[in-house]
């Protein structure tokens, strides 16, 4: 008898846990409906047959429980039973797979009118491509991705010239417009997902996948990797951000074209960098050596594709504005001395003629455990500590490292990292975490000393 009742308890717990549950879809953000429909159809039945199977065995167990003077029936062959089992399950079956045929008809078949953008997926940020004015996105392939075509847009092809490139997180969509995504990896299997648009696939490294969908209802929504493609998946976020079709075309207008971007790459003059240079002597030395007292890290060595973020980001606002980050709000005013994106490159090329003589060494703690923390760093820095590009993680081995410790502390508490036009920073914030202490900084940056 408490079996029965264990039974009967867990059918009707289990059903008001579905009915009373706070936890359930997100509010819809498109067309696809359907979706919806197809796992209602599916808790309906799957519900229908979890209660008539629990409730059936509970009868079983009051109905036919042991008795004195009572014994079991040997029966090895029932074919009545058994055509029953087998019709209904068939019929429990394809009730449960013909509405998603239905829905599948339609993922695969693209509307003639939906527009068409790209979606691109690497360790471990997302950034998009949309065509230029001849609304045609130019050919990419995996031979010409590099530090300054991160796309892999063929440069010979004259329809890729005027596409225009989102090296950024956040990507705009027009309300009530069908849109299809090209999807592609330039890595490992990533998946594209927005919970509030139901629809979603993979990206695989070789292949082009697609969606499409038409978003119903303006806003914010997270963009997330649904798919395990590293140490850093948790941190894979993005946004999309559906707003009114004149909205849309005014962000559109404002991204830079790949000719634009390639010019940009083609690095600044050294000669007229030198001149610019002479502001950032004063507190960076002559050589680009740094000087702690003045709280100005080395430059010399460092990757030219980091310094020209991160003087973007202070002259853009995305560092240096926290009240309690001192020592980067008296970067941003350095900053913006450098007048343009030009202004940047030439002081960046003339810094990349500087001498790379390590910094000297102040932190010194724990090797051993600063090498197992360092493992996961070493995912995105790399094992030398050089840094790498294509998961846009500077250089550390030979850097100051009371600098590295200033930031990593700066990251673990939100003075850095936590602005919106920050792209790469929140990241960086969130695998700061695994560093549970002051010690633990100063135990990993110490072994960074190590790498030279």
């Amino acid at each position: 008898m408490v079996v029965a009742i264990v039974l009967v308890l867990l059918v009707v717990g289990s059903v008001l846990f579905h009915f009373l549950s706070p936890w359930y879809f997100t509010p819809i953000a498109s067309n696809w409906v359907a979706m919806d429909d197809t796992i209602t159809i599916t808790f309906w039945i799957t519900g229908f047959v979890f209660v008539a199977v629990n409730l059936f065995m509970a009868y079983c167990v009051v109905r036919y429980r042991q008795r004195k003077g009572s014994g079991a029936t040997y029966e090895p062959e029932n074919k009545k039973l058994e055509s029953w089992l087998v019709g209904l399950s068939a019929l429990g079956i394809a009730a449960l797979l013909t509405p998603g045929l239905f829905v599948w008809a339609k993922v695969v078949n693209v509307p003639p009118d939906a527009s068409v953008f790209e979606v691109v997926g690497q360790q471990w940020t997302w950034s998009y491509r949309f065509p230029g004015k001849d609304g045609k996105l130019g050919t990419v392939d995996a031979r010409y991705v590099s530090e300054k075509n991160p796309f892999g847009i063929n440069p010979d092809d004259p329809d890729g010239q005027d596409d225009l490139l989102i090296s950024s997180p956040e990507v705009h969509l027009p309300l009530g417009k069908p849109v299809k995504a090209l999807l592609r990896a330039t890595d490992v299997l990533h998946d594209f997902t927005v919970p509030q648009f139901r629809v979603k696939m993979d990206l695989v490294p070789g292949l082009v996948s697609y969606i499409w969908l038409t978003p119903t209802r303006t806003g914010k929504f997270d963009v997330l990797c649904n798919e395990l493609c590293g140490v850093g998946h948790f941190v894979m976020r993005g946004k999309v951000i559906v707003e009114e079709e004149r909205d849309f075309q005014t962000w559109l207008s404002s991204q830079p074209t790949f000719a634009q971007v390639s010019a940009q790459s083609a690095g600044g003059s050294a000669a007229a960098g030198k001149a610019l240079y002479a502001v950032c002597a004063g507190c960076h030395g002559a050589q680009g050596e740094g000087s702690p007292a003045l709280h100005a890290p080395k430059l010399s060595g460092q990757g030219d594709w980091y310094l020209k973020l991160q003087l973007q980001n202070f002259k853009q606002g995305a560092r240096g504005t926290h009240d309690k980050d001192v020592f980067g709000k008296t970067m941003a005013p350095m900053a913006a001395t450098l007048a343009d994106d030009t202004a940047i490159a030439n002081v960046v090329a003339y810094i990349g003629t500087l001498p790379d003589k390590p910094a000297p060494t102040t932190v010194q703690e724990r090797l051993n455990k600063g090498q197992r923390d360092y493992v996961t760093c070493g995912v995105c820095h790399g094992p030398d500590g050089r840094g790498q590009w294509s998961t846009h993680a500077p250089t550390l081995a030979g850097m100051s490292d009371w600098y590295l410790a200033t930031q990593l502390k700066n990251f673990k508490q939100g003075f850095r990292g936590a602005h919106a036009k920050d792209r790469y920073g929140p990241q960086m914030a969130s695998m700061t975490a695994m560093l549970t202490d002051d010690q633990a900084i100063d135990d990993v940056v110490a072994y960074i000393n190590t790498l030279r």
